[in-house]
């Protein structure tokens, strides 16, 4: 473990979906899977908040050491801060298990969608200058985007976007981002995507829906959001080692590289590029700025004496504004509630909870969590497939502080349903290792061949190669071979942080015998994944 010079200073006065997975740790943060609420009765601590959150201090250790020892997770940072102190910054393991390198206090980590906090700190500091409202329609700030539904696009404002309610289906624009498309482009082409909810009925959590409100708040601001977002926090919060740009994070030596689990161990093979979701998904930080976060929003947006964004402003980001998961049985349990970028829950013991789960199924997992009436902030990083130990950290932390010990076993309880939330949602009906006893052939390869365009994904082709079918797709095209299945049905291995087991890629033949269309199963999640022929392939 590697400590900052902060904790010994701090001790000595003595006085923690698909995917994303947000706010996966609420419904459980008492201790019951249900997230009905557990009251403390024998067990209610009898310690000041200040001993209690020392005692819960000294027990991370322990708690982070024997959780990355099961889960074999190759690293780790953590923040605490309390009553505007930094009691903890440290960091655990490795930034990659091939060249071993430390993690420590200001190794920067991928935050995934615990930017969207971030973002919405960003936002309230525009909006308490008076430069945008969080009512403001979009299309003000934003005017070629659009919606499905012409009288939503005129309607839909900055709150609607951040609190995931303006209609769009969840995780709408991902799989173009996993295609290779910009910011610019996903947001072009959500006006193809149908509306699948009534405005502002339902939560469905978005991320280039959040995005979209945040770059109409940074539009107002009269700057790029990469820009705007280091001149309005950034800098004045002194988080020197925080960015919302993917090449500041991939050109510093100091990084934290994603892993995967193979084959029973973990590997960095696969890089995120985050961009396109910069607000929603791509800020990269360190423990230790972090923490600086943390007395910020604490602290009602000042730091150090400095406003960086206006009490009031702050304050909106942690209201709830929509539900974001039903309660189970309204007589005894609580909703999930959705502010602007935090998950807000209300416990017995600590009042308000605040907090945010981040996951890159490829590499990623974070977490926050803010006791706001105990001045408490807990944020845990780590650089592997989200397994639960940010949540599980965090949360027995919590346990601690409000108990005096942990309520409960939340690892495999988060682990079983962290591997639920990023489960494809596609190819269950494709088993590599059991094809087709006695497949129908196919036509020849060369029916198959051509241009197949889509009005939301834009264009694929397949080409015939003398050992069979390709297939092409996005806008800088990654070529794929099909491996016939059955008929006029292929399969393919898609990558991307939305796509890794194999889909069907089937054809449909016309009652003349000619192939007319192609429905690419990953990309039909939403419905929208069939392709009509178009111009044949030279």
């Amino acid at each position: 473990m590697t400590v900052s010079s902060s904790r010994a200073t701090a001790f000595s006065r003595r006085t923690a979906f698909k995917a994303g997975v947000a706010g996966l740790g609420a419904a459980v943060m008492t201790g019951s899977p249900s997230g009905s609420p557990v009251l403390a009765q024998s067990a209610t601590p009898t310690l000041s908040v200040t001993d209690r959150v020392t005692q819960a201090v000294d027990t991370l250790d322990g708690l982070i050491t024997s959780m990355m020892a099961s889960s074999g997770i190759p690293g780790l940072a953590v923040a605490v801060v309390h009553d505007d102190e930094v009691l903890l910054t440290a960091g655990y393991g490795v930034t990659s298990t091939e060249t071993n390198a430390s993690v420590d206090a200001d190794t920067m980590f991928q935050l995934a969608s615990l930017s969207k906090p971030i973002a919405s700190t960003v936002i309230a500091s525009i909006v308490g200058d008076g430069l945008v409202d969080w009512d403001k329609r979009l299309v003000e700030h934003l005017p070629d985007f659009m919606l499905n539904d012409g009288w939503v696009t005129n309607e839909v404002t900055i709150r609607d976007m951040l609190t995931h309610r303006s209609g769009l289906p969840e995780h709408a624009g991902d799989v173009l981002e996993d295609m290779g498309y910009d910011r610019e482009e996903v947001l072009h082409r959500l006006r193809y995507q149908p509306l699948t909810s009534s405005f502002r009925s339902l939560h469905a959590y978005t991320n280039f829906g959040f995005t979209a409100g945040a770059i109409a708040a940074s539009n107002a601001d009269g700057g790029a959001w990469e820009d705007v977002s280091r001149a309005r926090l950034y800098d004045p919060a002194g988080m020197t080692r925080t960015s919302s740009r993917f090449a500041d994070f991939a050109d510093d030596a100091n990084h934290a590289f994603g892993h995967v689990l193979e084959n029973g161990s973990w590997i960095p093979k696969y890089v995120r590029q985050p961009d396109a979701q910069s607000p929603a998904g791509g800020v990269s930080s360190s423990a230790r700025d972090m923490a600086q976060w943390l007395r910020l929003q604490l602290g009602n947006g000042t730091l150090e004496g400095v406003e960086v964004a206006a009490a009031e402003a702050l304050a909106e980001t942690h209201r709830p504004q929509s539900f974001s998961r039903p309660a189970a049985d309204p007589s005894v349990d609580q909703p999930g509630m959705y502010g602007l970028g935090w998950n807000v829950h209300y416990t017995a013991q600590s009042g308000v909870q605040l907090g945010h789960s981040g996951a890159f199924a490829i590499g990623a997992g974070t977490a926050v969590y803010m006791l706001p009436a105990m001045n408490l902030g807990i944020v845990v990083l780590t650089n592997a497939t989200p397994v639960g130990i940010a949540e599980s950290v965090a949360l027995s932390f919590l346990d601690i502080v409000n108990f005096g010990e942990v309520q409960a076993d939340y690892l495999p309880i988060l682990a079983s349903v962290m591997a639920e939330s990023l489960a494809p949602t596609y190819g269950q009906d494709i088993d590599v290792d059991n094809p087709p006893p006695d497949p129908a052939p196919s036509l020849d390869v060369a029916a198959y061949e051509g241009l197949y365009l889509n009005d939301y994904y834009g264009e694929v082709r397949v080409v015939a190669q003398a050992d069979g079918l390709t297939l092409s797709q996005g806008p800088n095209p990654d070529v794929y071979p099909l491996t016939h299945w059955e008929r006029d049905t292929f399969i393919y291995l898609p990558t991307g942080e939305n796509a890794n087991i194999w889909s069907a890629v089937t054809f449909t033949i016309d009652p003349g015998g000619t192939v007319s269309r192609v429905t690419i199963e990953n990309l039909d999640i939403l419905g929208l994944g069939t392709f009509i022929r178009g111009t044949n392939a030279d």
